[in-house]
């Protein structure tokens, strides 16, 4: 049985795993001020960005769905791992050597499953590569220089060859220690019709396919030799725990840092393009693997670009796609188009007349060739009429209508109006309409009908402060509070401690505040996610206190960098100073009702304490003067 990871290890784990570069790596974070970074949530649809860094503190948060937590939480979400294999990635990755609680010296246990087929395949990728330098592989390499590929553009990209051998890689990872049901898993082999383990790739040239973190996580194989029985151009890995084809796109492992630097994508068709576009200089350039474009490699993309709102986003970041001149390109094309607005960006293609893709382009005319190609992009709109406007013979009244039924809700669909109406008159332009005002009034009226039938917007998540049920003002110091005791708690331990459960009157910061008291209180605090995750432990799973935890651990505190502990602490005491203001007023009130002549003793008694509060309350407001100045 796995062993248990040992604590203090985990603990080394979360302090030298640096968060904002492993979130960085999924999402393009920026300075959100506070010390903070922002960037697009990538465990949820948005247009803008809701989630939350604090690079000093380990935490992120997301403020839209709530996602929240320590590097660990954020690698177990993003690559769907489970607690121990997050560890186990982020310790390989700081090169922290992992014991286990029941284990001895120089007991191993095996590693999580995601990272055995991680494992699995590097040590595929370096064998197909040193294949690829073989004899049998001359075809592989001849197809290679064939378009323009030298020996240290194969290198670069990791090329290489599964041999014609059945099961040569089979039989050397199982000599590397790895089990049959973990190479069937990993889908590097297979079952052959009579029981026995069998490569799943044969006399092919492969192309290793990585995640975005750059761990090879499948291969896509290309059909090199006439006589091969499959005849299936390309074969790719089949859908496996760590591959997802609907979610990777191949060469996103060195063109995520260009994407977002230049806030400019560009889709290419293969995986010999993306190698074409990266030697040509075009660096931002990808490709799908053995998919369609689709819906979710839009948020993949998405993330990489962090915008203060929609609009911007659709100002400043470009998607460039280039098809082949023929009908699949055509149809790709469409197919591209239909996600188009999710990807809140201004999209444009590029074709060459002659059909030439950036492989071909890139051996008759070079480097530059490949990038006029790209320069040479128009807008896919405009891409879009054209292509369907030449499907019709639009000189007859017949051709005209059934073009113009296809086109109009295109342009209708725009959000921009001056964009929706410089369209309209270039399809009636396109169209051979005289009177552009006829394709006008169509586009508005589809436009309007359009817009009263859509669903009406969820509602918005609660603002970072508001307190529903509670008067905004009190909601927000008790909220300032509760951030300094999760974020600083050192600084204030002494005055939160002696809080009592009177201090907060709302009901998660009641419940917050219980939970820190039972994990020990501020004083047993140390600033960062353990003392976080030990205050969580004392919360309901799944309950509205667990998740403002994380918010309010990663929410700044509003003061400069620079007087965050002056701040904290003059939060608490002023705190404490309303919680006696309130004991005041409640024994003012008692006073008030007492008879003067027969509760002469109890008025009394009470005129002392309302003396005692009053004191206290005074010097309470002079020390809280003074921390915040």
């Amino acid at each position: 049985m796995a062993g248990r990871i040992r604590d203090e290890d985990i603990a080394a784990v979360r302090e030298r795993s640096d968060i904002a570069e492993v979130i960085g790596e999924h999402v393009q974070l920026r300075n959100a001020g506070g010390g903070n970074l922002k960037g697009i949530c990538p465990f949820h649809d948005e247009k803008s960005p809701s989630l939350s860094v604090s690079p000093s503190r380990g935490l992120f948060h997301c403020f839209g769905c709530s996602a929240g937590g320590d590097v660990i939480r954020f690698v177990e979400r993003i690559e769907h791992l489970s607690f121990s294999e997050a560890v186990e990635s982020l310790a390989s990755r700081a090169g922290i050597q992992l014991r286990y609680a029941d284990g001895g010296p120089g007991t191993h246990r095996q590693s999580g499953q995601r990272a055995r087929l991680i494992e699995a395949h590097t040590v595929a990728a370096a064998f197909y590569q040193e294949q690829l330098a073989s004899p049998e592989a001359q075809p592989a390499r001849d197809f290679l220089t064939g378009r323009g590929f030298d020996a240290a553009a194969s290198n670069q990209f990791g090329c290489g060859y599964a041999p014609s051998g059945w099961d040569s890689l089979t039989k050397h990872l199982l000599g590397r220690g790895f089990a049959p049901a973990e190479l069937t898993l990993a889908g590097l082999s297979r079952e052959s019709g009579r029981g026995s383990l069998i490569d799943r790739f044969h006399r092919r040239l492969l192309w290793p396919i990585k995640d975005v973190g750059g761990e090879v996580v499948g291969f896509g194989a290309r059909r090199i030799h006439d006589d091969d029985k499959i005849e299936a151009k390309y074969l790719n890995t089949p859908e496996t725990p760590i591959y997802k084809k609907s979610q990777l796109l191949y060469g996103m492992d060195v063109a995520k840092r260009e994407i977002a630097r230049q806030r400019q994508a560009v889709i290419v068709e293969g995986y010999t393009d993306v190698m074409a576009c990266h030697l040509a200089g075009v660096t931002t350039a990808v490709a799908t693997c053995g998919t369609a474009f689709g819906g979710e490699h839009v948020n993949v993309i998405r993330r990489l670009w962090s915008s203060n709102s929609a609009e911007e986003a659709q100002a400043t970041t470009k998607v460039i796609f280039t098809f082949d001149g023929d009908a699949a390109g055509m149809k790709a094309a469409e197919r591209a188009f239909k996600d188009e607005q999710k990807f809140l960006a201004q999209t444009f293609v590029a074709i060459d007349p002659a059909g030439n893709d950036p492989c071909d382009l890139r051996q008759s005319g070079g480097d530059p060739a490949v990038r006029a190609l790209i320069e040479s992009n128009v807008p896919m709109l405009r891409f879009m009429l054209g292509t369907i406007i030449k499907r019709f013979d639009v000189d007859t009244v017949e051709g005209r209508v059934a073009a113009l039924n296809l086109t109009v809700p295109l342009v209708a669909q725009i959000k921009d109006p001056s964009h929706r109406f410089e369209y309209a008159r270039e399809l009636a332009k396109l169209s051979g309409v005289p009177n552009p005002d006829e394709i006008l009034n169509r586009v508005r009226g589809m436009a309007r009908a359009g817009e009263s039938q859509q669903r009406p917007q969820p509602p918005a998540p609660v603002q970072a402060g508001s307190v529903p049920g509670v008067p905004p003002r009190v909601g927000q110091a008790e909220r300032e509070v509760i951030k300094a005791a999760l974020q600083l708690p050192e600084v204030v331990a002494e005055q939160f401690d002696q809080l009592g459960p009177q201090a907060f009157l709302t009901a998660v910061h009641q419940q917050l505040q219980a939970a820190i008291a039972a994990a020990g209180g501020a004083a047993a605090g140390k600033t960062g996610p353990a003392w976080v995750e030990r205050v969580s432990e004392h919360l309901p799973p799944d309950s509205e206190a667990r998740a403002a935890v994380n918010a309010l651990a990663v929410e700044p505190l509003r003061s400069g960098a620079d007087a965050q502990s002056r701040y904290a602490e003059a939060m608490v005491v002023n705190l404490a100073e309303q919680v006696v203001a309130r004991e005041v007023a409640q024994l003012k009130s008692r006073v008030q009702r007492l008879d003067a002549v027969g509760d002469a003793e109890e008025q009394g008694r009470l005129f002392g304490q309302l003396m005692q509060l009053e004191q206290r309350r005074r010097a309470l407001r002079s020390k809280a003067i003074g921390d915040a100045s």
